[in-house]
């Protein structure tokens, strides 16, 4: 996965092990799914490896429970190995050791089924993980209506829906959620109360699990909870050797008043390295107008000014205009960060941060009185994969050093 690609969740508060253990067991999914275990006992199945067509029924009738949902509960209690599967039909399993262990596979079942249909809404189904992910990025809840909204969204610009699909989603869509999120509920998963849908304990473990597999960056409040109490050089600095991650300075700043966290991230960005300032400057992109005073005041930092003015800008607030030059000399600065991390560079991605927009720059960056100027086209002419790019950045290096 690319960097690019990895999302960052602010850090959740986990209960103990001994808990979600107690409270996974009581879930109606899993409950049902044991029950029907202990029904099948030993028994002959298909030779997909199903209850028969009787036994389905029989499974449903004497047991109560949903004819629709009973291939889930199948597909839990056989994963889970509370039945076995052998040639000579079902028998019971030896089950998983470890309770988390077997949520975790039962979360994966129930996700697994979104292809072949899940919870009886196709565009649901499809943005299932999505939604998922957007529940628990919110601790105290989302409205089921927002939660629609989103769904639409996505399906509009992430599936290109045309106008008379959206206009039918938007008709069918709160029924088809309404019961879905019902599904999900008897899956452990979430809670709804009034309008409000939260994750569970057992599923804000269980949708971290995945997201931690996907690459993401998703903590426990307990693993960041230290960096909180950092200062901002050495918050920086940990960021920069790979100790604390974004969702660890969404903590850090959770704890201090915005401008006066915007004033100790300038005070390091203002008389620090290229790498310092830019990840000082990822921290400050989190915070809103009231950090403005702070900001307002780097723009009389010459290497913060130009960050400062597109600060503000991009918040419509009053700002200095920035020009050409200005553009130049915030891309050698950007990539100039790359002289200062120890971490080898050796990719694409890393080196075209700039995407197209580098080679335009080039003469200017060439021009500009950044101090790392010579040194970053430098780097370009020597490392960058792209060999137009090394040649233009070699002759722009050469004029720079002959200019007076």
């Amino acid at each position: 996965m690319a960097d690019s690609d990895v999302l960052t969740f602010p850090p959740v508060e986990l209960a103990p092990d001994a808990e979600l253990a107690h409270t996974v067991r009581a879930i109606p999914l899993v409950r049902d799914a044991a029950r029907l275990a202990g029904w099948t006992g030993v028994r002959e199945v298909t030779e997909q490896g199903l209850l028969t067509t009787d036994d389905a029924r029989a499974a449903v009738a004497e047991l109560g429970l949903a004819a629709k949902r009973l291939h889930l509960l199948w597909v839990v209690a056989v994963n889970g190995r509370l039945i076995e599967i052998t040639r000579a039909g079902a028998r019971p399993g030896p089950g998983v050791a470890d309770p988390m262990e077997f949520w975790d596979g039962v979360v994966m079942d129930v996700l697994d089924r979104t292809e072949e249909g899940l919870t009886g809404s196709s565009v649901v189904d499809e943005h299932l993980t999505e939604i998922l992910a957007t529940i628990y990025s919110v601790r105290d809840g989302m409205p089921v209506a927002a939660l629609a909204t989103g769904i639409l969204q996505a399906h509009e610009v992430g599936c290109e829906a045309r106008q008379t699909e959206l206009k039918r989603l938007r008709m069918t869509l709160p029924g088809e959620l309404a019961e879905a999120m019902k599904l999900l509920e008897y899956c452990g998963l979430i809670e709804v109360t009034g309008d409000l849908v939260r994750l569970t304990q057992p599923g804000v473990w269980a949708v971290r699990r995945d997201l931690l597999r996907e690459g993401h960056d998703a903590p426990s409040l307990h693993e960041v909870a230290g960096f909180a109490e950092l200062t901002a050089a050495e918050l920086i600095d940990s960021m920069l050797q790979g100790k604390a991650s974004a969702s660890a300075a969404t903590l850090w700043l959770e704890q201090r008043m915005p401008e006066d966290a915007a004033r100790d991230l300038i005070k390091i960005a203002a008389s620090g390295n290229a790498a310092q300032r830019g990840t000082a400057g990822t921290i400050l992109e989190e915070l809103g107008p009231e950090a403005e005073p702070a900001v307002r005041e780097a723009l009389d930092e010459p290497m913060m000014s130009r960050y400062a003015a597109a600060w503000l800008g991009v918040r419509d607030l009053d700002a200095p205009a920035l020009g050409e030059g200005d553009g130049a000399w915030v891309a050698v600065d950007t990539l100039a960060a790359l002289l200062y991390i120890t971490a080898p560079v050796d990719s694409m991605t890393q080196y075209d941060i700039l995407g197209e927009d580098l080679l335009t720059l080039m003469p200017a960056m060439g021009r500009s009185d950044h101090p790392d100027a010579l040194a970053v086209l430098e780097m370009l002419s020597g490392h960058h994969p792209d060999p137009v790019i090394a040649k233009v950045a070699r002759k722009t290096a050469m004029k720079a050093r002959s200019r007076p």
